[in-house]
Parts: structure tokens; C-alpha cells; sequence
């Protein structure tokens, strides 16, 4: 039996596409986190809209130039 060899080319190719779909995903599932990170600030802040809104302890601070 002869053992396959893989030439440099064919071994950068392979390492280019795991590359691209591992960036594929890590981009995919960082956007869906994000979506529903957001999604719960915005639903928090859409509820807090009917109630006046609680000033920062940092809005009392002198601002720094």
C-alpha cells in the first residue's frame, strides 16, 4: 500500500476552508449571542420607558476632559 501524501498546496487549501468555516461559525453563533443579548436590554428597556428613568451614580461625577 502506498502511503497518500498531501503536497503543500493541497495541505494550505485544507487549512484555508477549516479556517474560513470556523470563522463562519464563530461569526454566526457571536451574532446570534449578541441579537439576543440586545434583544433583552431593548425588551428591559422598553418596559422601564413607563417609569421615569434612574439617573447614573456617574451623572453626578465631574466630567474628566
Amino acid at each position: 500500500m502506498q502511503a497518500k501524501k498531501l503536497t503543500l498546496l493541497q495541505t494550505v487549501a485544507a487549512a484555508g476552508v477549516f479556517s474560513a468555516v470556523s470563522c463562519w461559525y464563530g461569526f454566526m453563533f457571536g451574532r446570534e449571542s449578541a441579537r439576543r443579548e440586545l434583544g433583552g436590554i431593548i425588551d428591559d428597556l422598553r418596559s422601564s420607558s413607563t417609569t421615569p428613568p434612574a439617573e447614573s451614580p456617574d451623572s453626578h461625577a465631574p466630567s474628566k476632559p
